[in-house]
């Protein structure tokens, strides 16, 4: 087949820097068998082309990049026709994927993976908080034949657009990132949070349940890693809460370099007000880490029985349950366990596989 994949980015030449894991996964697996073209929108600022794991990346760059990205598809479209498009988020990948699938009459698969069916307007985030983003997501819809969605938020999310999904997380590459054992824990926790600082993900929140945690004379160190986008503003409110003494802010990592803090991890803790996913999740159940957090992306799905789920922002709940789970080791160790074990079945492998059979679908159809 020749499959065309449209993303925001994440697919830089380096495999290393500004990329996304899971699509790099998905790439490989997919060009393996395939044709693969990536259509990334956004990757760098001018337009370029290059190979990456087996695949061929259009990068489109800034100015007219939707025209631009449209044409390019139709373009290698005449060279040999597409069998099928895959959108990875529903804007402005999903709109482009719709328009080359109508024009080329290319069956379209679209996959929600981001912020595009909420709306929290105090923070500026999600996709349904303008009409504009609420039109492109109609369009999305209205283009794609088929529609899967990584955690089962997003797959309700979507049904109350009328549209029916498919629950397909976006699993873990077990040959870069293996599987290790949930072990016990010996001395003083070590928490893990990672992800960019940002509103979405709501570290303030973190940060307090942090301060509660250590009135409550917790033994404990936390880790986190993740690009700060508010300018030391969490930095700052470690500060002024006396608990900069228990956190150390790595700053951005490259995704090799993650590997080290999760295995000497004993809990992940998730702050966000809205997830997708995360992937943070799953890779921490590959390490045989479990998790505490808010109710968001696959932290629900796995509730209660592989994960701890608790209100969204609700500091002094984070906060009990942390300390709760952290007194009871048989029971951190199982639900680790019962973790691992349902993100080693829907690994990468997987995930390629589902998405294989969705392509054949749709072309056998044809």
């Amino acid at each position: 087949m020749k499959i065309g994949l449209v993303v925001p980015g994440g697919v830089d030449r380096s495999g290393r820097y500004r990329v996304i894991p899971c699509l790099l996964w998905l790439i490989e697996r997919f060009a393996r068998q395939h044709e693969v073209h990536v259509v990334a929108l956004y990757q760098e600022p001018t337009p370029s082309r290059y190979e990456l794991h087996g695949a061929t990346v259009h990068n489109i760059g800034i100015g007219a990049t939707r025209w631009r990205a449209l044409r390019r598809i139709v373009d290698e479209n005449r060279a040999a026709s597409f069998d099928v498009l895959h959108a990875f988020w529903a804007m402005p990948p999903g709109v482009i994927a719709a328009c080359a699938g109508w024009l080329l009459r290319c069956p379209v698969v679209l996959h929600l993976g981001g912020g595009e069916l909420i709306a929290m307007a105090d923070i500026g985030y999600g996709g349904r908080r303008t009409l504009r983003g609420r039109t492109q997501v109609r369009v999305a819809f209205m283009g794609a034949e088929r529609v899967t969605a990584a955690s089962t938020i997003m797959v309700e999310r979507a049904a109350s657009f009328g549209i029916e999904a498919e629950h397909i997380p976006l699993g873990v590459d077990l040959r870069s990132w293996p599987v290790l054992e949930p072990r016990q824990r010996t001395g003083p926790a070590r928490l893990l949070h990672v992800g960019s600082l940002n509103r979405v993900k709501d570290q303030r929140t973190l940060l307090e349940a942090v301060a509660l945690l250590a009135a409550a004379h917790v033994e404990f160190q936390m880790d986190i890693v993740g690009e700060d986008t508010l300018s030391g503003e969490m930095q700052g409110l470690a500060r002024s809460l006396d608990i900069h003494q228990y956190i150390t802010f790595h700053g951005f990592l490259p995704h090799s370099r993650l590997r080290d803090f999760f295995d000497a991890a004993h809990l992940l803790v998730v702050s966000s007000r809205h997830e997708a996913g995360p992937l943070v999740f799953l890779e921490a159940a590959i390490a045989g880490v479990p998790t505490v957090g808010t109710a968001v992306g696959h932290v629900r799905d796995f509730a209660p029985g592989a994960a701890v789920a608790v209100p969204i922002g609700d500091a002094g709940e984070l906060a009990r349950q942390i300390a709760d789970l952290l007194g009871d080791e048989d029971r951190r160790v199982n639900l680790a366990r019962a973790a691992q074990q349902r993100a080693v079945r829907e690994d990468a492998d997987w995930t390629a596989r589902r998405f294989e059979e969705i392509y054949r679908e749709l072309t056998d159809a044809r």
